[in-house]
């Protein structure tokens, strides 16, 4: 059976996965791009947005695992965008652009789905209203033999754990202090 597996989640110091007051410029809110600057760094992630360069070290070893044997992903709704309740903009097809790494299905959780968004490179974004169990089991059918990423945010991660559903949670601790936030 496919695994289920978090990669790259941040946290800083005092515990936090996402700053305060997230908005359209600020989707990790106050803390800016603080929490990701490692994974930016790497060249694991240079190389998924056609960059060059990058460091290669303990940090991209990590990064690289986020890539490979990934058929679907799960994400909430405050990952996918700014928006919250009945959906006023069905033009926000999220902060990646037109081509978003991830090149496969991803679930957005949600208690008000919107019509699936087709992106460049095979990236799908259908939005369902479930649970976790259910979510993962409308995920494995879409990942076939491969394995499911919950993407986060810390909430969704929070459910997924509480619900014993990650085999595998990569956390990359950020020598920053955030002060408030989003715990994972």
């Amino acid at each position: 059976m496919s695994s289920v597996r978090v990669h790259c989640l941040p946290v800083s110091l005092d515990g936090y996965a996402s700053g305060e007051g997230q908005c359209l410029d600020a989707p990790f809110g106050h803390a800016g791009g603080r929490l990701l600057a490692w994974f930016d760094a790497t060249r694991t992630f240079r190389q998924i947005h056609a960059l060059a360069g990058g460091t290669i070290n303990a940090d991209d070893a990590f990064a690289s695992r986020w890539v490979p044997d990934v058929g679907a992903d799960i994400m909430g709704r405050n990952k996918f965008g700014p928006q919250r309740g009945s959906w006023e903009d069905l033009n926000w097809k999220g902060w990646w652009g037109d081509n978003p790494p991830d090149h496969n299905p991803v679930f957005v959780l949600t208690h008000h789905p919107r019509p699936s968004i087709e992106m460049e490179g095979g990236t799908t974004f259908p939005s369902i209203d479930a649970g976790p169990a259910d979510a993962l089991t409308i995920a494995r059918e879409a990942a076939g033999e491969l394995d499911v990423r919950i993407g986060g945010g810390p909430t969704t991660i929070r459910q997924f754990l509480a619900a014993d559903l990650i085999y595998y949670l990569h956390v990359a601790i950020v020598p920053i202090v955030l002060g408030r936030g989003e715990p994972p």
